[in-house]
């Protein structure tokens, strides 16, 4: 087969899987896992044949026209380059190992058959975004992602967390894609074309006529996909979906597409200096505002879903200093390691039985019932904190290293402000991310109180999964940047020595001040019981605020959800921790803003349609009743009546022409 055919293959089979998935789930059920499992795992050997063809050389370039439209074409194309090879490569990865996850993790649940054919349809829409060469196209791969996120997050829909989590996804992803297709047509109006190779070959020739508002209205877009500052808030509040699916949407799909769109369509942005340094500030903005949030969650997966938020804050930093290279690096690495995360996640959850960290901080022995998660998480978070050798070290550091030269003046089109905002920032976030990352590890691993439950060992579908995606967290970055540079615009991805030092410097920073403060914490904590309210000592405001906790716990009379007194971050956050805790009120100014705004509308559309409409509606039936009713008294069936009635007629319309001839 040729390249172009295997291509095509790739998005059709999930999407054929999850067509079969739904019309024979219930009927046949014994074909469900084959038809979730099988075709994405064929899509991703297909996806990697496509890769090693394509070799990171010229780029598969195909199309076929779609439908005559008059003007601007539509055409079914194709366009891979290196970064969509590997893009594709990680979405298949990542999408077979949550297949193969779920089919333990769900093994009881009923809508299994549902879940796992949206699984296969989301996967394929990201496929589809992904090898698309038309932005047409690409929009339709784009707006089924945003349907299947609306099911997936809302598969508990029993759940009142879950369906209101799956309304504010779909509306606020809505709410950036509404000037996303605004800014689609009118780049295709500049450019005559929907077609990338077209656009790409216009913005190169200054053929752009709006570059700035062009690139501002798909940032917006890019903003809610990728879920960055401002439309962030959708992310956080998606964890009431299942774990698998918070895998998923993290790690390869959703919001990995607008990092690279983006990462696509890079001219466009750098067309504007303005729009660079707007992409520059939403990335500086999420990195920084999402790793204090982070640092004052309780939700195991609400501090990964910030973590996500910050790290998409990375790359699309790296894009806003003009290297694509850097920012796929770290989308590649960090998918791994985010959706290990994740999976791991998960699996602690279930020996848990919560999602607190505060009650798995009181369990003893945690990491003994789930070894292999405790192993895999603790090689994951290394990642995430960016700790050589781990394959998040290579990633962040070239992104630093690409805003340090961003800074210095050395990148065109690219303001020196830009790099500064991104570099600063960037290093901030990494102290910030060692710090929630160690602050995760201690509170769920090394707990102290009764013995965790005991649930058995998980099945093995879940264990494998963590154990093949440790790999690639552990080795990816090292073999990224010394064998893959032709893939990422021919240019070295090594971190640069100063980058790496300082870098690695905050990181390690950040993992010893959390170490110390949790060691303080812990030992306040001993000393003050839940449930006891002790005197407080004069000058020993620590000890205060813990006894201000256990008092907490002892009147709500539920010590596994109580604050922890144990919890680090309280301690080095200080006032900050509220405000973060609940992501500084944003959700609240929205409400304000919008939400109140929109209810006071719809209740004055509402009563007007009752008091005003309604009335005239009503009105004019009362009249034509009472028309009838008049007409129906007239019908006396008196002959004498309706003699005397005529003539009376006759005799005022004779007068009346007596009148009008008079008048003349």
């Amino acid at each position: 087969m040729t390249t172009t055919t295997l291509a095509v293959l790739v998005p059709v089979l999930p999407f054929l899987g999850a067509t079969a998935g739904l019309l024979l789930g219930r009927t046949v059920p014994g074909l469900v896992r084959p038809l979730a499992v099988l075709p994405t795992l064929t899509s991703l050997v297909l996806a990697v044949v496509v890769a090693v063809r394509q070799g990171g050389d010229a780029a598969v370039n195909s199309a076929t026209e779609l439908t005559p439209t008059g003007s601007v074409p539509i055409d079914l194309a194709l366009y891979i380059d290196g970064f969509a090879a590997l893009v594709a490569v990680l979405v298949g990865v990542v999408a077979s190992c949550v297949q193969i996850y779920s089919t333990g993790y769900l093994r009881d649940d009923p809508r299994y058959p549902s879940y796992a054919a949206l699984v296969s349809l989301f996967t394929s829409a990201m496929f589809l975004v992904v090898y698309s060469g038309d932005l047409i196209v690409l929009l339709v791969g784009w707006e089924v992602m945003g349907i299947c996120s609306y099911f997936l997050v809302g598969h508990y829909w029993e759940t009142p967390e879950a369906r209101a989590a799956s309304i504010k996804a779909f509306l606020v992803t809505k709410l950036g894609d509404v000037p996303f297709l605004v800014g689609l047509f009118a780049l295709a109006g500049d450019t005559g074309s929907f077609r990338i190779t077209e656009i790409l070959g216009t913005v190169a020739n200054g053929g752009l006529d709006h570059p700035t508002l062009i690139a501002l209205l798909l940032l917006a877009g890019v903003a809610g996909k990728s879920a960055q500052f401002p439309l962030h808030t959708w992310l956080p509040d998606a964890m009431a979906g299942p774990t698998p699916v918070s895998a998923l949407i993290h790690a390869a799909t959703m919001v990995a597409a607008g990092v690279y769109f983006v990462a696509r369509l890079l001219p466009v942005f750098q067309a504007s200096s303005a729009a660079v340094v707007v992409l520059a500030a939403m990335a500086a903005v999420t990195m920084a505002g999402s790793g204090l949030a982070a640092l004052a969650q309780d939700d195991i997966k609400r501090v990964l879903a910030y973590s996500t938020i910050g790290q998409l804050g990375y790359m699309t930093g790296a894009l806003a200093v003009g290297d694509r290279g850097a920012a796929v690096f770290h989308l590649l690495s960090h998918g791994a390691f985010k959706a290990l995360l994740f999976l791991a996640a998960g699996v602690i959850i279930h020996a848990a039985g919560t999602n607190s960290l505060a009650a798995m901080s009181r369990m003893g022995h945690l990491r003994d019932r789930v070894p292999d998660a405790y192993w895999t998480m603790t090689v994951a978070l290394l990642a995430l904190a960016a700790i050589p050798p781990f394959s998040g070290f290579f990633s962040k550091e070239s992104v630093l290293g690409a805003a340090e030269q961003a800074s210095a003046g050395h990148t065109a089109s690219v303001p020196a402000a830009a790099g500064w905002l991104v570099l600063v920032s960037g290093l901030l976030t990494a102290l910030l991310t060692a710090a929630y990352a160690t602050r995760l590890w201690l509170l769920a691993f090394r707990g102290r109180g009764v013995e965790a439950p005991d649930h058995g060992r998980q099945p093995l579908t879940m264990t494998v999964v963590l154990w093949v995606l440790a790999v690639p967290s552990l080795a990816f970055g090292g073999l990224a940047y010394r064998v893959l540079p032709d893939w990422f615009d021919g240019h070295d991805l090594a971190p640069t020595l100063t980058t790496s030092v300082v870098g690695t410097g905050v990181a390690l920073v950040g993992v010893v001040v959390t170490y110390a403060a949790w060691r303080h914490t812990t030992a306040l904590a001993a000393r003050v019981p839940l449930g006891a309210v002790a005197a407080h000592p004069e000058g020993d405001a620590g000890l205060v605020e813990a006894e201000a906790i256990a008092s907490h716990a002892a009147a709500y009379g539920d010590v596994a959800d109580a604050p922890d007194p144990a919890d680090p971050g309280r301690l080095l956050l200080g006032p900050l921790h509220r405000p973060a805790a609940v992501g500084f009120h944003l959700d609240a100014v929205y409400r304000v803003l919008f939400v109140r705004p929109v209810e006071a509308a719809a209740r004055l559309v509402r009563f007007l349609d009752r008091e005003v409409v309604d009335t005239y509606v009503r009105g004019a039936g009362a009249l034509a009743r009472g028309l009838g009713d008049a007409v129906r008294r007239a019908q006396t069936g008196n002959l004498q009546t309706y003699v005397s009635a005529l003539l009376a007629g006759t005799v005022v319309l004779a007068v009346a022409v007596v009148l009008v001839a008079t008048g003349a």
